[in-house]
């Protein structure tokens, strides 16, 4: 007689295996977004929301500087961020304000939140090494939504489920660029495959200190600068404190905290036990 698998073990093996898969690593595709090159022109916004048919935000003014759409969500998938500072660049030649543009996506993460709280399946690692959100198995619990570093992940009012940027996976597998990076005049969002992109990066950012940018950066590109999330498929050049991009400086998956947690519960117990056991002792005496 074969041994069936219980619904409990299916799941785990399946949430095991697509969030291990290794066999995906020769195509890895991501993002690369530099900054630096961003005008705030929003085309990248227009895009994703046009191929993948999502719906308007609401027309209102928010007062937030040229940013209507304020942040990441279920119908927003890129968000161009507008950030007013009162200091100037280390290039500028005149003047103590500076716009920063940064164009925000989902980071699909080598080690995702989203995916490892996902009860139903979901939540997939696809074959370009994307995370990707199954909309007809998705059940609206929401875990995801809390277990994303980067609240990148939303819910729909409409129909309670979760939902993000796939990568544009329905291009991917016909060999085209995401939308939002085919829009981008300025080559500012950057696609290909993650270690061609990184060693891109690597250059962009000798470049810009070369020209006297000191303060660029690197954001996500691997798992030694930020060990949390592993690295990112979608990184990014910075030139200020992630906090500044609304980005979280040290971003790590809930999930991933739940070892250290027990263990140290389990420290404690002993210590409480061990406590108690000498109590009885010397009140015996």
């Amino acid at each position: 007689m074969e041994a069936v698998l219980s619904a409990a073990d299916a799941i785990s093996l399946e949430r095991q295996a697509a969030a291990s898969d290794t066999g995906n690593r020769g195509r890895r595709k991501g993002f690369f977004t530099d900054t630096t090159l961003c005008i705030g022109c929003k085309a990248c916004e227009v895009a994703c929301k046009q191929w993948n048919q999502l719906p308007d935000d609401g027309f209102l003014f928010t007062g937030m500087s040229y940013d209507n759409t304020v942040a990441l969500g279920a119908s927003t998938w890129r968000h161009v961020a507008f950030i007013e500072r009162p200091v100037a660049l280390s290039t500028q030649d005149a003047g103590a304000f500076s716009w920063l543009f940064s164009s925000d996506v989902c980071k699909h993460c080598a080690r995702a939140g989203c995916l490892d709280s996902c009860p139903t399946g979901a939540i997939v690692r696809t074959e370009f090494d994307s995370v990707y959100v199954q909309p007809d198995i998705c059940n609206g619990c929401g875990y995801c939504v809390v277990n994303c570093p980067f609240g990148v992940i939303d819910r729909r009012e409409d129909d309670g489920r979760a939902w993000k940027c796939t990568l544009c996976y329905d291009r991917l597998r016909e060999e085209m660029a995401p939308a939002c990076a085919k829009a981008c005049p300025t080559d500012s969002i950057k696609f290909g495959d993650l270690e061609e992109l990184r060693e891109t990066a690597q250059e962009r950012v000798r470049a810009l200190h070369h020209s006297g940018m000191k303060e660029a950066y690197l954001y996500g590109a691997d798992a030694v600068s930020q060990p949390g999330t592993e690295g990112l498929n979608a990184f990014f050049l910075l030139v200020d404190k992630p906090e500044v991009y609304n980005l979280p400086p040290d971003p790590v998956p809930p999930l991933k905290r739940v070892k250290p947690v027990w263990a140290s519960f389990a420290m404690a117990a002993v210590g409480l036990l061990t406590l108690a056991i000498g109590s009885a002792f010397a009140a015996r005496r």
